[in-house]
Formats: structure tokens, sequence, C-alpha cells
């Protein structure tokens, strides 16, 4: 059971790492950086396509990653 979880939460960890990376940037320069934050929570920009597939992904990677993680500490 141990090595199972060991080995789902190692395969979710790539994902993971892959669909971050894989994500654009959501702005560039001293001035979205300033207000880049603002701008992604009231701003009216939708992610679409592709950018939408991996923020979802990333979303369910990193709920399962935390579901392994305490899975692997209490099963140990």
């Amino acid at each position: 059971m141990v090595g199972i979880v060991n080995v789902l939460l190692v395969i979710d960890i790539i994902v993971l790492i892959i669909f971050v990376l894989l994500q654009s940037g959501s702005s560039a320069g001293l001035s979205g950086a300033i207000s880049g934050g603002a701008e992604q929570l009231f701003g009216k920009k939708k992610a679409r396509g592709m950018d939408l597939v991996l923020h979802r992904g990333t979303i369910v990677t990193g709920a399962l990653f935390f579901l392994l993680a305490f899975m692997s500490a209490y099963v140990l």
C-alpha cells in the first residue's frame, strides 16, 4: 500500500510540474508585477482553450498531491 501511494505521489508531482511549466505567464514587466494580482482577480480576461485545460489540470493535480501526501504520511 505504501509503495503504491508513493509511486502515485511521484507521478502526480511530475504531472503537476509539467502543468505549471506549460502555463503562460499572466503578465510581464514591472507594471504587471505591481498590478498583476488585481488584473487576475478583477479582470475580464477568461482562460480559453489550452490555458483553461492547464489551469484546471493544475488545480486537480494540486488537490491530488495534498491527498496523496497526507495518505503517505498516515500509511507509514
